[in-house]
């Protein structure tokens, strides 16, 4: 049996919410066992919507606020709107101890000040960086920093790739993380003078935790040879809405010649099962939820965008960095 997890859900934030929010619980209920969510949020809009998914009152609490933050929110006029607005009120349950993790679609500048002013850094981790699964040829790869730093030293970059290998890990228990720095070049004389010391210092010491591969470029992510990609936020950032408007420019062209004439359609009905497949390869509802690592519990960002299906799958990550122990694996890796 598994141990019980409680899960703090912003239900207000993002697209759609909460309507996608309590659904998106209905999914992963119906996966999981052993989970417990603490839904803050509006409970005249709620209330009506888990009666309708069926949710099982013995597995969830609703605690009500009519406050909440919205996406054109500044971080900092987010933070000021005050304590009871439900992004906070969730983070808070976390920071008492009376939560496991945190799940929140809603504004991505709130969720991260907010968390920084409730919650404590890991000890010798100068800052947070934002991660990401990515799909590749030989399974998934974890990305970061993804935007929560735009200027990033050679030692946030070392920090960066303990904690990617460390959720790699947590996530995949049986896969050996394999580092790698985004760069302009494989060749060691390529980069910037931070990149440059960054690959030093990870390539004159052995890890336990991980093995270091030096350089990959933007072509070669998707590859599987490493599953592990390091970067400062301004990179990664460009890196993941590239592929992010890739992967949709793909499926759009696809659908569009598939079925713009009787010959497309025809095509499409007998391989049906293969454009399935790969529909599901680069549909990013499958790799919904970010995870803000530095700090000393789990918080997780859930796509503003995305449906029910995807907060589902961040509601899957943030079980699964628990179960895989992730902060417990940061705190022994970066000392």
């Amino acid at each position: 049996m598994n141990k019980p997890i409680t899960i703090a859900i912003d239900a207000m934030g993002g697209d759609n919410s909460p309507n996608k929010v309590i659904e998106g619980i209905s999914i992963h209920s119906k996966s999981s066992t052993d989970i417990y969510y603490k839904i803050f949020g509006n409970e005249k809009l709620i209330k009506p919507l888990i009666k309708k998914c069926n949710l099982d009152e013995r597995y969830f609490n609703l605690i009500h606020t009519d406050k909440e933050i919205q996406g054109d929110d500044t971080a900092l006029s987010a933070a000021k709107k005050g304590k009871d607005t439900s992004m906070w009120l969730a983070i808070e349950s976390l920071k008492l101890d009376k939560a496991d993790a945190i799940v929140s679609a809603g504004n991505t500048g709130a969720l991260f000040l907010i968390s920084k002013l409730n919650l404590k850094m890991i000890e010798n981790i100068d800052k947070p960086a934002l991660s990401a699964l990515w799909p590749s040829k030989k399974g998934m790869n974890v990305v970061l920093d993804l935007g929560a730093n735009i200027d990033c030293s050679s030692k946030n970059l070392l920090d960066f790739s303990i904690m990617g290998a460390a959720l790699l890990k947590a996530l995949f228990e049986n896969i050996k993380p394999a580092v790698a720095l985004l760069n302009i070049g494989s060749e060691e004389a390529k980069g910037n003078a931070m990149i440059k010391d960054s690959y030093q210092l990870l390539n004159e010491k052995k890890y336990s935790l991980f093995d270091f591969k030096g350089y990959i470029e933007g072509n070669n992510i998707m590859d599987g040879d490493v599953n592990v990609i390091v970067a400062d936020g301004f990179t990664g950032n460009i890196a993941l809405k590239t592929a992010e408007g890739t992967s949709n420019f793909i499926i759009g062209e696809l659908k569009k010649a598939l079925t713009s004439n009787i010959i497309g359609k025809f095509s499409s009905l007998l391989n049906y099962g293969n454009l399935k497949n790969f529909k599901n390869k680069l549909d990013p509802r499958l790799y919904n939820g970010a995870i803000l690592l530095g700090l000393d519990k789990p918080v997780i960002k859930s796509h503003g965008s995305t449906d029910a299906l995807g907060f589902a799958n961040s509601l899957k990550v943030c079980e699964k960095t628990i179960r895989g122990n992730l902060i417990n694996q940061i705190k022994q890796n970066i000392k």
